[in-house]
């Protein structure tokens, strides 16, 4: 991959975020040539450079009543080096989803053939292990994992912390091009190799959005919500600043990836809010405005890549419904940081009754749940919870029962203190 080094910069505390980051060759070739200069304004990235971060690398897949040929697109565009765990919240009656869900990735990594981990959001037994971390936040009153799309994708990385890897991406299920599936796990490594920080994330700015207009196909550069939700994005860190900024441009983005480091460390926020409190979490934890400040931060530095995709992003169309509900829960997550000026709120309740996201009368309603970070959590109690559970994990269309105490995914587990069960076929610890 041939892309632009990051030029612009805004710096809020140890925060720093690049401005997008343009694409110029999604092919660039092998290995360095002893020659090469690497000090230009374009980076080449090669093969075996992607191969290494790929390698440790987990890819997410957030799954809800998803069709089929949708999900089998999105596993198939994801580079085969990188473990895939798929987190389903479909439901188990009157017809039971997941079930249909596993039939089809059994399937699907047989003629595929790739590695695919599948866990389905209300497991009882992830619940357990979830309590006997201390993390119970994300826990409803009947003792499961609550609804959602952001509960899902803090559960995925409790689990992806177990498989030892170095960094996580999250890739919607919703999208019909499988090449810009694969374009965003090579960005999401391009972005890693960059970075000079331990806490990076890396967040996709799509090329284009298209949509049908009058029987002919117009390619809309930002989404309807996104318009927003940037836009105030960027007037909370000028806020502060003291200088008009358009940084930010990937607010919404569904599409990023985080070192597990920096994945950790942040606070979470719930359903459709999660994306844009990435960014107001670390304003309001790192940037030395409230609380306590927190010196290993402070000396690495986060770094915020934004990665413009080449692939249009075509998805699902959820309707109006679903664009009203995510603006609102995106604009509610600035409106609510204690570090939001009241001049902003008021502009942000201006704009919510404007595009009728909530009638004047009504009250603005607090939707959005917020859950600590997940570095107190004991994630070795975690794992020994799940340790006799047994899962599935289809290996090159093969169906075989594991236990989350395998080497495969606990990797901190040294080989000698593993038994093989011949009975379940599993390992376990002794």
């Amino acid at each position: 991959m041939r892309i632009e080094l990051p030029r612009e910069v805004e710096r809020f505390g140890p925060i720093m975020i690049h401005d997008v980051q343009k694409v110029y060759e999604l092919d660039s070739g092998l290995i360095y040539a002893k020659n090469e200069s690497k000090k230009r304004a374009v980076q080449r990235i090669s093969y075996e450079s992607f191969h290494s971060v790929e390698e440790d690398m987990v890819i997410v897949i957030p799954v809800k009543n998803e069709r089929i040929k949708l999900l089998e697109g999105v596993l198939l565009g994801i580079p085969a080096n990188c473990q895939i765990i798929v987190i389903s919240n479909s439901p188990r009656e009157p017809i039971d989803r997941f079930m249909i869900e596993k039939k089809a990735l059994e399937r699907m990594a047989k003629f595929m053939g790739k590695d695919i981990l599948v866990f389905h959001q209300k497991d009882p037994e992830l619940a357990l292990a979830c309590e006997a971390a201390g993390y119970t936040s994300i826990l409803d009153h009947n003792g499961v994992v609550k609804n959602g799309k952001a509960e899902g994708m803090i559960l995925a990385t409790f689990l992806g912390m177990l498989t030892g890897k170095k960094y996580i991406g999250f890739i919607d299920s919703d999208n019909y091009f499988p090449g810009a599936v694969h374009e965003y796990v090579k960005e999401y490594a391009a972005g890693f190799l960059m970075s000079h920080s331990k806490y990076s994330m890396v967040r996709i700015s799509w090329h284009s959005k298209p949509k049908i207009i009058e029987s002919s196909l117009f390619f809309a550069k930002r989404g309807r919500a996104s318009e927003h939700t940037n836009k105030f994005l960027n007037r909370l860190v000028s806020s502060f600043t003291g200088f008009g900024t358009e940084i930010i441009k990937t607010g919404n983005a569904g599409e990023h990836a985080m070192t597990m480091e920096l994945a950790s460390q942040l606070d979470y926020s719930s359903g459709y809010s999660i994306e844009p409190y990435h960014y107001v979490g670390m304003l309001e934890r790192f940037g030395g405005i409230i609380g306590p400040i927190d010196e290993e931060v402070m000396n690495n530095q986060i770094e915020i890549f934004q990665i413009e995709s080449r692939n249009p992003h075509l998805h699902e169309v959820k309707g109006d419904e679903h664009v009203k509900d995510m603006s609102y829960a995106a604009l509610e997550s600035i409106y609510r940081s204690p570090i939001t000026p009241q001049a902003l709120k008021d502009e942000i309740l201006e704009d919510i009754y404007n595009r009728n996201l909530l009638d004047k009368e009504k009250p603005f309603q607090e939707t959005i749940q917020y859950y600590p970070s997940i570095r107190s959590s004991d994630i070795r109690k975690f794992q020994r919870t799940l340790q006799n559970h047994v899962y599935y994990e289809f290996l090159d269309g093969n169906v075989s029962r594991y236990s989350m105490a395998v080497a495969e995914i606990n990797r901190n587990v040294h080989p000698e203190d593993l038994e093989e069960t011949e009975e379940l076929g599993q390992l376990e610890i002794k």
